[in-house]
């Protein structure tokens, strides 16, 4: 079972006159250089000011894309730290790299109501390699680590993993902390009824969870493209729908896993499709009368009844994956409807971050407001419900709180 034991909360950490370390999560979505969701920028604030009210100097450092072979403008994180000097009032200072002379003396010459944000860690590709000697350079730039970045923590790269490992003083911040609260309380002891709302694209990228949800859950929703599958190996025609051919057989057997374990499993029984994703209108049917050429892009009415008639009754809700293509308005309307029946649900309810997180946001105004937790990690989120260690929690086991 997951547990906190052992992990520095970084309120317990001796920061008054430390260079303070703060691995973020930045990796915000950009559009023509501009930030268009800057929640995971929001959510680190707590963490920044606690450490900059406690008298350190503060060094955040993040990654952003996939920069390939160096320097790449596009992903620069200025833009990032534009915007945390908006949301902060702090002047946030950028060097042109997160190594070398010129970040160690912007970080020694830092003065009140300043803080420092190290330049794309990506740029170097040792950070994805957990690069010892990378790490150690980092290093060279902190007294202190901190870590509050869950939606990297899955990863065993160097500001990660190794960086922690080289610091005695280390912990984790006031969202990292915030993060694994609450899904502990579904990985280790979920109240029940426990359901589960599981989308997107592919059985594949769920296989795992599936498994690991049928030891613990009452129930589980699927919609998405991956219910698809599942309504193939049922032996549904689904025409020109996405199917994961080569998962039928897998998807026969979770099933037959489920039942044996009196573990409800919910399918869509109505489905909205068009003939092509840029469709500007949909036609809903039932999942049996599908047409040539036809490709289901989002649950229909009566499945979105039956999947809230589900969630009403729980007192765990855990969410990951949007129902259908909910970028395009037409298909839309499932997933902003189990959007509507997690706000509704008296439940302990928790949204896996990721796609199903930016749906929360676009089902409407006030929605967000409603949901219990809404984690900033959706990747280190399924692997955390998996039962699998993330390297960048484990590597803040065993610190100390006052520098050596």
């Amino acid at each position: 079972m997951f547990s906190l034991d052992g992990i520095r909360r970084i309120d317990e950490l001796s920061l008054s006159g430390q260079r303070v370390f703060i691995r973020v999560d930045f990796n915000v979505p950009l559009e023509a250089g501009k930030i268009t969701d800057d929640e995971r920028i929001v959510r680190t604030i707590p963490t920044i000011k606690h450490a900059v009210e406690a008298g350190a100097k503060v060094v955040l450092a993040s990654h952003l894309g996939r920069p390939k072979g160096g320097p790449t403008p596009e992903f620069s994180l200025e833009p990032c730290g534009a915007r945390l000097s908006e949301l902060t009032g702090y002047e946030v200072l950028l060097p042109d790299d997160c190594l070398g002379d010129a970040a160690r003396k912007v970080i020694s010459d830092l003065r009140k109501n300043q803080v420092v944000l190290l330049e794309n860690l990506r740029f170097h590709p040792e950070e994805e390699k957990d690069d010892p000697g990378f790490a150690k350079e980092l290093a060279e730039l902190c007294d202190v680590y901190v870590n509050d970045a869950f939606g990297a923590a899955h990863r065993a790269h160097a500001s990660v993993h190794a960086l922690p490992l080289l610091k005695h003083v280390r912990g984790m911040g006031k969202l990292l902390e915030e993060e694994l609260t609450s899904l502990a309380r579904i990985v280790t002891a979920p109240e029940k009824p426990f359901v589960a709302v599981l989308g997107g694209a592919k059985v594949s990228d769920k296989i795992a969870v599936i498994e690991a949800l049928l030891e613990r859950c009452t129930a589980i929703c699927i919609g998405g493209a991956m219910a698809n599958t599942f309504l193939a190996a049922q032996g549904k025609d689904m025409k020109a729908s996405r199917v994961e051919k080569d998962k039928l057989s897998l998807s026969r057997t979770l099933l037959e896993k489920a039942a044996a374990k009196g573990v409800e499993i919910l399918l869509p029984v109505d489905v909205v499709t068009a003939t092509s994703l840029d469709a500007t209108s949909g036609r809903r049917t039932e999942v049996t009368l599908l047409t040539e050429g036809e490709m289901a892009l989002d649950v229909g009415q009566k499945t979105t009844e039956l999947f809230a008639s589900r969630i009403a009754k729980a007192k765990t809700v855990f969410w990951n994956g949007p129902m259908g293509l909910f970028e395009n308005a037409p298909f839309a309307s499932g997933t902003f409807a189990v959007a509507r029946a997690l706000t509704e649900s008296k439940a302990f309810t928790v949204v896996g971050g990721g796609d199903s997180a930016a749906a929360i946001r676009a089902a409407g105004e006030g929605i967000a407001e409603k949901i219990s937790f809404i984690s900033t990690g959706g990747g280190a989120s399924l692997e955390l419900l998996e039962g699998k260690k993330l390297p960048g929690v484990e590597a803040l086991r065993g610190g100390m709180t006052e520098p050596v």
